[in-house]
């Protein structure tokens, strides 16, 4: 849990750092709009993910929460939350957990193609379990003025799978489609 909790700060320290080299370079090089109206954003999508080698979970369904703050036409910081279920065949119980992310978005393609990285937590919540896990969640998306869809890998640290030997292991990855409606608040 130590490794995973400096490994999880040092990620952060990273993110925060390239997020203001890449508005000073977005500033330095004059391609900002001078009275761009700096704002928040809300977005309420929904997802579905496909977890990959990750016995015995066989996909993945969620909602979510995003409030994103645009630092320019370029570059806007995210939290996103709401809550996710791994399901699983059988007579186990599914994983319900409650991802909570703090990101970086930079839009590379004409204001509407876009690369997310998000770092955070998910807390289990379901049938008992109640572990936390480390969630790295890089992206890449397309945006319009009401609407997003973006694909994201997700990695787990800490929540169980089962090996290929038949012993529970920690961590997973999952592929996911998010589609969600968004406007200026």
């Amino acid at each position: 849990m130590k490794i995973t909790l400096r490994n999880s700060v040092k990620l952060a320290l990273v993110v925060l750092c390239l997020s203001g080299s890449a508005t000073i370079v977005a500033q330095e090089t004059g391609k900002e709009t001078k009275n761009y109206d700096q704002g928040f954003r809300l977005g309420f999508g929904l997802s579905a993910g496909v977890p990959l080698n990750a016995e015995p979970y066989k996909w993945n369904l969620g909602a979510d929460v995003r409030l994103q703050y645009d630092l320019s036409t370029r570059y806007s910081l995210t939290f996103t939350t709401g809550f996710n279920n791994f399901f699983i065949n059988g007579d186990n119980n599914d994983l319900g957990y409650i991802p909570v992310k703090g990101g970086f978005k930079a839009f590379v393609l004409k204001d509407k193609l876009y690369l997310l990285a998000e770092v955070g937590g998910a807390f289990g919540v379901t049938n008992g379990y109640d572990e936390t896990s480390l969630l790295l969640s890089p992206g890449i998306g397309y945006a319009t003025e009401y609407f997003d869809a973006s694909l994201r890998y997700e990695h787990y640290t800490d929540f169980p799978k089962l090996n290929d030997d038949g012993t529970t292991g920690k961590g997973l990855g999952m592929i996911a489609l998010r589609l969600a409606y968004g406007f200026r608040l």
